[in-house]
């Protein structure tokens, strides 16, 4: 369980956490699942996802990054899940792609667990819900690519408020969780770092 509170800390008036496995598993290639329930809300930005295990020597968006949901909570965007890639290329430009699924009726994503999936291979990246895909990004071992031919680590959390979802607002519910049943990573080649 990941739970947003709204409570002082560090003079901020939300608390939140982030976990990682940075410096302790990552993984090049391969397939990973993620079965969770989202928190929803105005503000409310759960994401589950994943840097360039090199994060700490060459900084974002070098590093590359890829995020296997996101999910920008409030105004009718609970129904969406987006994924994303991020890269900075040889002449220097932060680059990203992605696209988003929508789930069809009046269901949200946080009305119960969903599987979030990414296939990883070297030629490329593609994102599923439940086993639907709904976007595909080709990769090659050209320089601007590069950092998606190298291990990546994973990173949980219920960021709230910024730039994409905007502040709470007193519609918005405290404290909101996102529960996560399970994450398999199974490799292309058998092993993890």
């Amino acid at each position: 369980i990941i739970e947003a509170r709204q409570q002082q800390f560090g003079g901020r008036q939300y608390t939140s956490s982030r976990l990682t496995t940075q410096d302790k598993v990552s993984f090049t290639f391969g397939r990973t699942d993620i079965r969770a329930a989202l928190p929803k809300g105005q503000g409310i930005w759960p994401a589950l996802w994943s840097l360039g295990a090199n994060f700490a020597t060459v900084g974002w968006p070098r590093s590359g990054e890829i995020d296997i949901m996101e999910m920008i909570g409030g105004s009718g965007r609970e129904d969406t899940v987006h994924g994303t890639a991020h890269w900075q290329d040889s002449g220097g430009v932060k680059r990203d792609q992605g696209d988003s699924y929508t789930l069809s009726g009046n269901a949200t994503l946080a009305d119960g667990f969903h599987v979030y999936s990414l296939v990883w291979t070297p030629q490329s990246l593609t994102w599923y819900i439940d086993d639907i895909q709904y976007h595909s990004m080709s990769l090659d071992e050209s320089e601007d690519l590069s950092a998606f031919q190298k291990p990546f680590f994973l990173i949980f959390n219920v960021a709230v408020g910024g730039n994409w979802p905007g502040s709470p607002n007193a519609n918005t519910q405290f404290p909101q969780r996102m529960l996560i049943d399970y994450v398999r990573v199974f490799s292309e080649d058998g092993t993890t770092d």
